[in-house]
């Protein structure tokens, strides 16, 4: 079998930023990394999981609404996958940056948070999540479309 894309990545070299992954026809895979893989600092399923519910509602709810294919947390649990059509790299971002400043200061009721919405509805916690997204908050505001690539 073939390795995938993702596993062709060095691991040991990623730092938390945003990075194209792949670019598949007119559709860009994100890799939003807000850990450094295999460091032992990983999301908690519930911080991924209250983070995936804001993350794609905010997306989805946005003026790039029409450009956001997918929104989904890694299994590594070390980051995101953002799934995009017709973005500039720079609109990307922004709209990378704009959901997690509404994550950070989000204070509500986790949307999707009930029993007939989601499969797991007792873990979420945006309390335990907002300083998460904080901290991935501020490594966006300090990146650039120039630091996109591997």
């Amino acid at each position: 079998m073939e390795r995938i894309a993702s596993f062709c990545v060095d691991h040991t070299t990623l730092r938390p930023g945003m990075y194209l992954s792949r670019r598949d026809g007119d559709v860009d895979t994100w890799d939003i990394r807000m850990k450094a893989p295999n460091q032992g600092d990983y999301l908690t399923t519930t911080e991924a999981h209250t983070l995936e519910h804001l993350f794609a509602t905010r997306a989805r709810n946005s003026r790039w609404a029409d450009h956001v294919i997918y929104v989904g947390p890694m299994g590594c649990r070390t980051g995101f996958y953002l799934l995009t059509r017709g973005l500039s790299d720079a609109e990307a971002l922004e709209l990378a940056t704009d959901c997690f400043a509404f994550m950070a200061e989000y204070d509500g009721p986790v949307p999707g948070a009930s029993e007939a919405e989601c499969g797991n509805w007792k873990d979420l916690d945006g309390a335990c999540a907002r300083p998460q997204a904080a901290a991935m908050l501020q490594v966006l505001r300090g990146w650039s479309p120039e630091k996109m690539r591997y």
